[in-house]
């Protein structure tokens, strides 16, 4: 196996655990999950994209490289009056719905024919407030925030793909440092995986699960399929969606949210600079398996090193590695003219944070981005 499938399986895999970590232990506060919990979360999370990722590749011998939901974790952070018991019945019903699109044509139908502009207005009303609060936390925390933001920007100008990574690593080192945070207890608890009861609330799974579905699917799984497909290769949507969908719901039980295939940090295991052999290239897809597997092994040291960190540290690093999403859903959602009043209505909505009936303000932004385009519809001839 060359040198270059290896680096870049561990470049993709280190870039895709760095950059989005604090977002997915923002989202494990947000709905009250304790350490055990959210160690479990981190840990479940990995083991399943590296079987995903592992499955894939070796089934259809097609470089498949898995991903956590990042707008998905966005979503979760953003909720409020879930606890985590009914989080994992969320999780599980979104995972049910991908593993569902898959087998049920007409449900596949249905979610294709949302408007793209709506989907992105509503992941863009999700994302707004993370990275509005990187410039509330600069001006409360300064010394601890701006050399954060220095160090995205100046790394960015160099490497994009690295920029969040380098600001968790200097993040760290700020909060062991200037931030006073206490070093991580050398007795660390090797429990990997726990047990998490789901419950399914009927609220929750609105205004929750329905949106994590939509947002994965459209947000994740659909550039996913994009960027194998703009590299010659033709994705196995089907069992795609099949595998990564039951995969959610069986982890779902020890934490995890959902699954899907990678679009960024899967563009860095396809070039031709991986393996000079397209035919080969999907033995990609068992090393970027086995980097996750040992990233999940190592999350009880990891984590709590994270957990450990100021949460504006935490907050601003989220922040920072949803700058480029939020661009990619604003440009998307505004693109159109004929969906860009129904996709600011989606975003208006959502970036509220309004809700009702126990309901969760991405499922209202979608719901009046919807009503809005059937009234626009109607209006045309």
């Amino acid at each position: 196996m060359p040198v270059s499938m290896i680096s870049a399986a561990l470049v993709a895999a280190l870039v895709g655990y760095g950059s989005t970590i604090a977002l997915v232990l923002a989202a494990a506060a947000a709905v009250g999950a304790d350490a055990g919990q959210t160690a479990s979360w981190v840990a479940a999370i990995c083991f399943s994209k590296a079987i995903g990722s592992a499955l894939l590749s070796t089934w259809k011998k097609v470089p498949v490289v898995l991903a956590w939901s990042t707008p998905g974790a966005a979503l979760i952070a953003a909720s409020t009056g879930v606890d985590i018991h009914q989080a994992v019945g969320a999780f599980i019903f979104a995972g049910l719905l991908i593993a569902l699109t898959a087998a049920i044509q007409p449900l596949n139908r249905a979610v294709n024919a949302i408007p793209a502009g709506i989907a992105s207005g509503m992941l863009a009303g999700v994302l707004l407030p993370f990275t509005m609060a990187v410039a509330h936390h600069a001006a409360s925390e300064a010394a601890l925030v701006l050399p954060l933001i220095a160090v995205f920007l100046l790394v960015r100008l160099i490497n994009p793909l690295m920029a969040v990574l380098a600001t968790l690593i200097a993040g760290l080192v700020i909060a062991f440092t200037l931030g006073g945070a206490p070093l991580p207890s050398a007795d660390v608890d090797w429990t990997w995986l726990t047990f998490i009861a789901p419950e399914f609330d009927p609220a929750v799974l609105l205004g929750l699960g329905v949106p994590l579905y939509l947002v994965t699917m459209a947000s994740q799984n659909l550039p996913g399929f994009t960027v194998l497909r703009a590299n010659g290769y033709e994705p196995p949507v089907t069992e795609a969606l099949g595998v990564t969908g039951l995969l959610s719901v069986f982890l779902a039980l020890f934490g995890a949210h959902t699954i899907n295939m990678a679009a960024i940090t899967a563009a860095i295991c396809l070039g031709d600079d991986v393996h000079p052999d397209k035919s080969q290239r999907w033995k990609v897809g068992l090393v970027y398996a086995l980097v996750w597997i040992m990233l999940g092994l190592f999350g009880p040291v990891i984590v709590p090193a994270i957990l450990a960190m100021p949460p504006e540290i935490i907050a601003v690093v989220a922040g920072l590695a949803l700058i480029p999403p939020l661009i990619g859903a604003l440009v998307s959602a505004f693109d159109l003219a004929a969906t860009r009043f129904a996709a600011a209505a989606t975003f208006a909505v959502t970036a509220s944070g309004v809700a009702a009936f126990g309901i969760g303000a991405a499922f209202w932004g979608l719901l009046a981005g919807l009503l809005v385009h059937l009234m626009d519809q109607l209006k045309r001839p």
